[in-house]
């Protein structure tokens, strides 16, 4: 089957007006990635070479938005909603470019197994010249039936459509089908609107590939891989069995989530064994963790990369760009965004930093801020390797710590500090006696008047 050319066409003409949104269905998203691009990256698993969205309302969004998840793909708008097998049409010069497979597909059905694909795939090359990716379930009501007849599929009959007979079936049309290439054209140009609703439905190429004597053949998917979703419930539904598959993938390549159902993660999340990700953790987009670190509770991460031996957290955020090297550490309720701390650095507590470079072994102490941003331009601070810096410290950039260097605690630096200094940036105490018992009698006579 290698040999075989695919084409994919996903029809992704969908409004959001059933989401309450001005962005197109399809956009909206599951762990972190369109459903469409979801769509997308299931038919290149499959072996689709080659990509074509038909696209509709919001057309100006959907291409600015493919261009990231699939900068190959080609567009094709579907000027008026006439059915199925209409939207399939407007890619028509994609098609007459003569694929030996085409996969048609919904960009609104974004939990789509690339397996499911593959063995429609594997029936055209048997032979077949249409194939259709079913599911059974015992509450059919909405959704188009599959007839068969001595092992083949003779028709699809949609429900308003169908006999009270043909309405007790139970296997049922997912949507998604394969179509021989040398086939496509000749069966979708035969198609008519002679239906309840008067439109062009692509399910009708089955019985009419029947009556021309060509193989027509069903094969059967979970109801997963055909769900549909229109409106946020059914996004959030969608959502929960992604997360659902993705936490069981963890599990089985070695991370230990100890309560699973807590823990989400992006569509790129990447995760070593050994890792330890306790409750509540947050893994947004561009995360990549090392094996042997330990996440824990409460922490929320994006655009981070997570070295071996790493502990983060309780309580942490690391922000784009946050480059933890071997056996650092970020501790409760510090933040990290572009920032590197280089390998054995301790950032515990209470802590901000921003565009920075911590060296190996440096201890942060708790309050400590890297003062990056003037209101117009953000500014680097760079602590050396064993550097100490006092807890509740203000390191104002550009601004350099040198290796081995000492800050005092409560410090405001300004300038930088050579390598083994001991630097104060803090007014001298002052202590009067006797001051503070007066200071309240005064301000108690004022509060009388």
């Amino acid at each position: 089957m290698s040999q075989r050319t695919c084409l994919s066409i996903i029809l992704a003409a969908g409004e959001g007006t059933r989401m309450k949104s001005a962005i197109p269905k399809v956009l909206h998203k599951i762990a972190g990635l369109p459903m469409v691009a979801h769509v997308v990256r299931a038919a290149e698993t499959a072996g689709a070479g080659n990509l074509a969205l038909v696209i509709g309302h919001g057309a100006d969004q959907m291409r600015e938005a493919a261009a990231k998840f699939a900068p190959k793909a080609e567009t094709f708008v579907q000027e008026k909603r006439l059915g199925t097998a209409h939207a399939v049409l407007a890619a028509r010069a994609a098609i007459e470019r003569g694929h030996d497979d085409i996969l048609v597909m919904f960009g609104d059905t974004p939990l789509i197994d690339p397996g499911a694909l593959t063995v429609a795939r594997l029936k055209l090359a048997e032979g077949a010249a249409v194939v259709v990716i079913g599911f059974r379930t015992d509450n059919p009501t909405g959704y188009g039936r599959l007839i068969e007849k001595g092992g083949k599929l003779i028709a699809i009959r949609e429900e308003k459509d169908a006999s009270a007979e043909e309405r007790a079936i139970t296997f049922c049309n997912g949507g998604l089908m394969a179509i021989a290439g040398k086939h496509a054209l000749g069966l979708l140009d035969t198609v008519g609107n002679a239906n309840a609703k008067g439109e062009y439905y692509l399910t009708d190429i089955v019985e009419i590939a029947s009556q021309r004597g060509l193989d027509v053949v069903a094969t059967e998917a979970t109801f997963e891989n055909a769900l549909g979703i229109n409106n946020r419930a059914e996004l959030a539904a969608a959502e929960a069995i992604w997360q659902r598959r993705r936490r069981h993938e963890a599990m089985l390549s070695g991370v230990a989530l100890i309560a699973p159902e807590t823990v989400y993660f992006s569509h790129d999340t990447e995760i070593g064994a050994d890792t330890v990700v306790e409750p509540n953790v947050w893994f947004g987009p561009g995360v990549t963790v090392e094996g042997g670190a330990t996440i824990h509770a409460f922490s929320h991460l994006e655009g981070a990369t997570i070295a071996s031996g790493c502990e983060v957290g309780p309580f942490a955020r690391l922000r784009p760009g946050a480059d933890l090297k071997t056996k650092a550490k970020v501790g409760n309720f510090c933040e990290v965004k572009k920032a590197v701390v280089e390998k054995g650095a301790k950032v515990n507590h209470l802590t901000y930093i921003g565009d920075a470079v911590i060296g190996a072994g440096a201890n942060i102490g708790a309050g400590t801020i890297t003062c990056n941003y003037d209101g117009y331009s953000k500014f680097l601070t760079e602590i050396g390797e064993n550097a100490f810096i006092g807890s509740n410290s203000s390191l104002v950039a550009p601004v350099s710590i040198g290796n081995g260097a000492y800050v005092a605690s409560g410090s405001v630096i300004t300038e930088n500090v050579p390598d083994d200094a001991l630097a104060f940036g803090r007014a001298r105490q002052k202590t009067m006696p006797g001051k503070a018992k007066e200071l309240r009698t005064r301000r108690a006579e004022a509060a009388k008047k």
